[in-house]
């Protein structure tokens, strides 16, 4: 039983070990590998992603409205 528990907490162990390596390594490529954009970029950037994000949101309540009128007119259309 001894040697079961002993194996457990070495895995944990190992498995602490790994995910600080991870973070340690995935900090090291943020900040020594990684090209950001500039604030101006990262604006505009921005404001491209909100537009189509509103466009594709209205092209998306356009298609459900078209879908709801054409079930409630399915459904008017069985009942009588």
């Amino acid at each position: 039983m001894e040697t079961k528990g002993a194996s457990q907490t070495v895995q944990t162990l190992k498995k602490m070990s790994d995910i600080k390596n991870y973070v340690s390594e995935s900090y090291n490529e943020l900040r020594n590998h990684v090209t950001w954009p500039t604030w101006a970029e990262g604006q505009k950037l921005m404001v491209i992603v909100a537009v189509f994000s509103i466009l594709f949101s209205l092209a998306i309540w356009g298609v459900d409205e078209v879908f709801s009128a054409a079930v409630k007119q399915y459904f008017n259309w069985v009942k009588s």
